[in-house]
């Protein structure tokens, strides 16, 4: 398994450019926020692939709060993380795969309101097969993404690799 610093500081820079998503919601007196639907900026990663953070920033120390949204037929390639990362599927079916040989037919379908931790150092690929995914992941910064296949796409449709 080799590292790609590159993706990592890709996804860096999407996390860094989305850490602002919430900021035209100022916090009340309390320092509550409250964000309708409405007013959660996107940010797109690439085929059809969108997400925004809500809360914190995965690059900095500190807890951080993201969501994504995959459309269907596409899937992360196969990664991991060097932070535990914690997954709640808000819509649609989400499918994991937890090795490195990005066979759909390899994943278990995870509906709304399912929970799943991606371990550190895991290996793991997800996303959607026939319909919008919308997941929402915590966990604490800074935190790299690492490619099992550097030299491919971070997102596609997916086929058995080995």
């Amino acid at each position: 398994m080799r590292t790609f610093p590159a993706a990592a500081l890709l996804l860096s820079a999407l996390a860094c450019a989305s850490a602002s998503a919430l900021a035209q919601t100022p916090p009340d007196a309390q320092g509550f926020i409250r964000a309708a639907p409405d007013q959660i900026q996107w940010k797109d990663a690439g085929l059809g692939v969108k997400n925004v953070v809500l809360y914190g920033d995965p690059s900095k120390p500190g807890m951080y709060v993201v969501r994504n949204t995959f459309p269907p037929g596409i899937m992360s390639t196969p990664h991991y993380h060097s932070q535990d990362r914690f997954v709640v599927v808000i819509k649609g079916t989400w499918h994991t795969g937890t090795d490195d040989n990005w066979d759909p037919a390899s994943t278990k379908g995870m509906g709304p309101g399912s929970y799943m931790i991606h371990p550190k150092g895991a290996i793991h690929f997800d996303g959607a097969k026939d319909e919008e995914v919308i997941v929402q992941i915590t966990g604490m910064g800074p935190v790299e993404t690492v490619s099992s296949y550097p030299q491919g796409p971070r997102f596609g449709p997916p086929h058995k690799m080995k």
